[in-house]
Parts: structure tokens; sequence; C-alpha cells
């Protein structure tokens, strides 16, 4: 019964009402975008963005990024079984995907979404904490990616004024109906420039100390909303 109850929750037809029902759920939020016109700038003048994004709040993109779809975005997701359901989402919502971390062996999905950023007026999507985290934890891959395509980091979180958490190593994030939300986009990081492994740290750890203050479990207190 578990196995069939497994099949049927990553079959195709599940996941395309389950992205209809987030997608007719999310309706239902109020939403404030904040400083897009920095990375969309960049965007249009041909400079490729990799937006940083914890995995506790990729709940929100279903919506939210559908605004960019004219910049073709991109993301990057595990192969794993939550990963399949993650892709698919991705895909019904516009999104390109490449499967596989950027971990393990960088190799194959590196290259691939460094092949994808070649292109002019392009960004990607990156969850910076790996398939496993640690929450909090920024992981290489995002700089790696910026600093092979000339890329800037770009932070972003979603500040919410009531929430619900999944029980899961991530401390999942799913908005409750009518509530408020700030979508924030944070200052460039650039990472095109790194010539030491000294540098790389430095840009990693200035990436993850932006975006922890704004992870669920340190920022249900915040006053932003």
């Amino acid at each position: 019964m578990k196995k069939i109850i497994q099949k049927l929750c990553t079959s195709r037809l599940f996941i395309y009402f389950l992205y209809v029902f987030v997608r007719i759920y999310l309706l239902t939020i109020s939403v404030k975008i904040e400083n897009e016109e920095e990375w969309t700038g960049l965007v249009k003048n041909g400079k490729p963005v990799v937006i940083c994004l914890f995995h506790q709040q990729f709940f929100f993109i279903v919506r939210f990024f559908r605004k960019y779809l004219i910049h073709s975005p991109c993301i990057m997701i595990s192969r794993s079984r939550d990963g399949d359901i993650g892709a698919l989402l991705a895909n019904y919502s516009g999104c390109s995907v490449v499967r596989g971390p950027s971990s393990r062996g960088g190799t194959q999905a590196m290259e691939e979404m460094v092949e994808y950023l070649s292109k002019p007026g392009r960004f990607c999507i990156h969850l910076v904490d790996g398939p496993r985290g640690p929450i909090g934890r920024v992981k290489a891959g995002a700089v790696r990616i910026a600093q092979k395509t000339g890329a800037c980091l770009v932070p972003v979180y979603f500040i919410s004024d009531g929430f619900w958490q999944v029980g899961s190593w991530d401390r999942f994030m799913i908005p409750k109906p009518f509530s408020r939300v700030i979508l924030r986009f944070d200052k460039k990081i650039d990472a095109d420039s790194i010539g030491t492994d000294r540098e790389f740290e430095e840009r990693r750890l200035e990436l993850e100390t932006v975006m922890g203050p704004y992870l669920v479990n340190h920022s249900h207190e915040r006053k932003d909303i």
C-alpha cells in the first residue's frame, strides 16, 4: 500500500493537480515585491543573475516567479523523490529545470547551468542549502556558478505574517490563507572577480549572512510586514 501511495503522489497527474491547487491557493495571499528593479535591469542588459533561495521558501515561487518568465528562468533541483515533485512543479510554472545537486562531483548539473546562463537575458534560481541542508548553510554551488559565468548573486526571501511549518529538515514554510507576504530581493553580490579560495569563502559567507536572518525559524518575530 505504501508503494502505491508513493507512486500515486509522484505521478504527473497528481502533481499537475497539486500545481493547480497551489496556484489557486496562492491567489489568496497578498504580496508586495521589493527591489526587483536592480536585478531585472541587469538581466535586461545581458548580465546573468543567480537568484539565491532557501529550500524552506520554495513553495512561493510557483506563483510569484511566473512574473519573470520573460527572462527564461532555470532552476537546479536534486535527483530525489521530493526533487521529482519539485521539478514537475517548476516545469508547470514555466521554469526550465536542471537535475542534480551542484555538489557531489559538481559536474554535469553545474555544466548545464553554466551553459544555460551563457546566453544573454537569462537568470537561474538556486536553492543554496543543497538537497539536505543543514538549514541556513549556504553551499558552494551558487557561488561557483556565479564565478564561472560572471553572474551576480541576488539573495531573495519571503517574509510572511502568518504561516505553517512542515517538520522537515528545512522547516518548510507554507503561508496561511489571506496572509501578507513580502518578496524581497536584496542587493547583488558580485562573484566574477573571485581569484582565491579565501575570496570564494568570503562571498559564500556574505550570502549566508545576508539570507540567514530571514529563515522562518529566525524571522517569524520580525516586524517587516
